[in-house]
């Protein structure tokens, strides 16, 4: 399927916890703004920059059309060997994490913010938490120029949203997660400001999803699930991506897009 041609739509950061986040979570979002030719980047908390997670993670965003990785490089709080020498994302001073993120908002100069939910999506994943913690304290931060001065010129984005899944919108992968040992987390339908229809961009979300070789070949990641699925089933998952504004704002008067 070809995608549609799209007017512009606003620039977009996305801070997430590890490699394949971004693609499982906003990947049609992602490829849907850089269509579009909005400037579209991506934060990964962890994994080192000179990993095969950091390879796998620049193939994904080539597929998107993001800019090139921009790692912090902690420890994944379960594979602490993803960054020697680093601690965990969750042990970091929330303060110099927070001022990270400060740096690459101010450089990235987006409109628009998407992050976690603050369950740290459906799995709880405790490096998903924090980042949608330090993530709300850089968005905010961000644009006050007596915070974190060294970290650059203030900025302040315009739109802070959380990637999330509502109760009646994980049918299909409630029962893929259990069945591997994996919680569900999900919110009230009501909590949900933006149902974005990604159907037009699934393949491009669905390579960048396989470009996270390491984990679709794995059976207990996500990836990895949705690779052994019937490509309709799997179409099914990927082809919706549900979104909470976080920030005082309009609600989009189109539930197909995020808007500033």
């Amino acid at each position: 399927m070809t995608p549609p041609r799209l007017s512009p739509r606003p620039s977009l950061l996305g801070i997430f916890g590890h490699p394949d986040d971004e693609s499982l979570l906003a990947g049609g979002v992602l490829a849907q703004h850089a269509a579009s030719g909005a400037a579209t980047a991506v934060v990964t908390a962890t994994w080192a920059p000179d990993s095969h997670r950091a390879v796998e993670l620049a193939d994904a965003l080539k597929v998107l059309g993001a800019e090139r990785p921009r790692m912090l490089g902690f420890a994944d709080a379960r594979i602490p060997d993803s960054a020697p020498g680093q601690p965990r994302l969750c042990d970091a001073p929330l303060d110099e994490v927070v001022e990270l993120l400060v740096g690459h908002i101010r450089t990235a100069r987006p409109d628009v913010v998407v992050t976690h939910d603050a369950y740290g999506q459906l799995t709880g994943h405790p490096d998903h938490v924090r980042i949608h913690q330090v993530t709300v304290l850089a968005f905010h931060a961000a644009g006050l120029e007596h915070r974190y001065p060294q970290a650059g010129a203030p900025w302040q984005p315009r739109a802070l949203y959380a990637a999330t899944h509502p109760h009646s919108g994980i049918g299909e992968l409630s029962p893929l997660l259990t069945r591997v040992g994996k919680k569900v987390l999900s919110v009230p339908d009501e909590f949900v400001t933006a149902t974005v229809d990604v159907s037009a961009w699934c393949d491009h979300k669905w390579r960048a999803i396989l470009a996270h070789q390491s984990e679709a070949a794995r059976e207990r990641p996500l990836p990895g699930l949705l690779a052994r699925l019937p490509e309709e089933t799997r179409r099914k998952i990927i082809q919706t991506e549900h979104f909470t504004r976080l920030t005082p704002g309009p609600v989009p008067d189109d539930p197909h897009r995020l808007t500033t």
